[in-house]
């Protein structure tokens, strides 16, 4: 069962919406899902219906809500990718992870579930890093995230597991980057780094031209395990 909820953000005099993926049972855990620059479209809602198939409470939180509520835009329809990009630029990062923050708080106080992780995919792959240093998030994945090299002086305040997958020929991380990462974050004891070779960025999405079927499939079986050991 889906529906959209409304979230109280942390200033407490606004509200944003949020996709909602209920599982059939009593949910085990919940996953708080991160949207790429695309908004919360029908790839992130997949993810979230998908998780909820696996017993999971999934929400996926608008997180563009200050810039344009609702948007939804397709990665393989030029214009659209344009104006995705467009959004990232003025998107405040700092206050989308206060925002998520909020969407933690309604999910233990609102929805009584009590153990939390999260999951990003590009610019969500950056927040869940984010998400891991500034936020009491119980487990974090990371999907292609981009600029977490210029993140790495947060490393020291991830304080539960987290885990990154990182396609090696991603156009949007450049080879210098993946080295600062796995130089940065190999040895830090709650980071697992798992590289994807000959792959691009945005391997991972539920519809479209960049998914590859095999690497995600691998990718998503290692996130699952993940999520069952520290969210169980």
């Amino acid at each position: 069962m889906s529906e959209t909820v409304t979230i109280s953000a942390l200033s407490g005099n606004e509200t944003f919406t949020a996709y909602v993926a209920r599982p059939a049972k009593t949910p085990k855990a919940a996953i708080l899902v991160i949207q790429e620059i695309f908004g919360v479209n029908a790839g992130i809602r997949r993810k979230c219906d998908k998780l909820a198939d696996e017993g999971y409470l999934a929400v996926a939180p608008d997180l563009f809500w200050r810039l344009e509520p609702g948007v939804e835009l397709d990665p393989d329809v030029e214009p659209e990718f344009q104006r995705a990009l467009d959004l990232m630029g003025k998107f405040n990062q700092d206050q989308g992870i206060r925002d998520i923050e909020a969407t933690i708080h309604h999910i233990r106080r609102e929805e009584g579930v009590p153990k939390v992780g999260c999951v990003g995919y590009c610019l969500g792959g950056r927040l869940a890093f984010m998400t891991a240093a500034r936020t009491d998030v119980d487990a974090s994945v990371g999907y292609y995230g981009v600029g977490i090299d210029g993140l790495l002086d947060e490393k020291h305040a991830i304080a539960h597991p987290l885990m990154l997958h990182i396609p090696t020929e991603d156009g949007f991380v450049d080879k210098d980057t993946q080295k600062a990462m796995h130089a940065g974050l190999d040895n830090h004891p709650k980071v697992t780094l798992h590289n994807y070779e000959g792959l691009d960025h945005g391997f991972a999405t539920e519809f479209g031209k960049r998914r590859s079927e095999e690497a995600a499939q691998l990718a998503d079986s290692r996130s699952a395990e993940f999520f069952a050991k520290h969210l169980g």
